[in-house]
């Protein structure tokens, strides 16, 4: 029914990363969470990057395990499609509203780090995305190639405070 590019075991380890949640009656269809909070505003971009701010989403995860779930429902209904949609009701609605949060939570991010590469660095997007489909690494070596290519903007002089004499 579906094809996931993941085993049903290597997606529930990587889970284990993720923080178990309660139910909840307004995100009843979550069942992890990031451990870790995102820093706060102030707190420098190579911060943000090695605190996982900008990682994938755990939403992804989510909603694979949850097509695992409706594919061995369909192998145990045995073709019955009026079983198979009474038993996964539940399970389809909260793999569609995974995978909607998922899309919505990885624009935000892209969005965000774009944005911080622009203000961090000066320069264009443009030359981010670039620069991101030139790069194989990790989001820090990203970091890092683009600071050693742009030495001259890395500059940032702070808006606030006493001004210097």
């Amino acid at each position: 029914m579906f094809n996931i590019p993941q085993e049903k075991k290597v997606i529930e380890k990587k889970l284990k990363s993720y923080q178990p949640l309660n139910y909840n009656r307004f995100r009843w269809w979550r069942w992890y969470e990031e451990k870790s909070k995102p820093l706060p505003y102030k707190s420098s971009f190579r911060d943000k990057i090695l605190n996982g701010d900008y990682n994938h989403s755990c939403y992804m995860l989510q909603a694979y395990l949850c097509e695992h779930m409706l594919n061995e429902l369909n192998v145990e209904c045995k073709g019955d499609i009026v079983k198979f949609c009474e038993k996964g009701a539940v399970l389809k609605s909260r793999r569609k509203k995974l995978w909607e949060d998922y899309e919505k939570d990885e624009f935000n991010r892209l969005e965000a780090l774009y944005q911080q590469f622009v203000k961090h660095f000066k320069i264009e997007k443009s030359q981010v995305i670039e620069e991101c489909l030139e790069c194989s690494g990790e989001l820090i070596d990203l970091y890092y190639i683009i600071e050693d290519k742009y030495p001259k903007y890395n500059i940032i002089t702070s808006k606030r405070g006493k001004p210097k004499k």
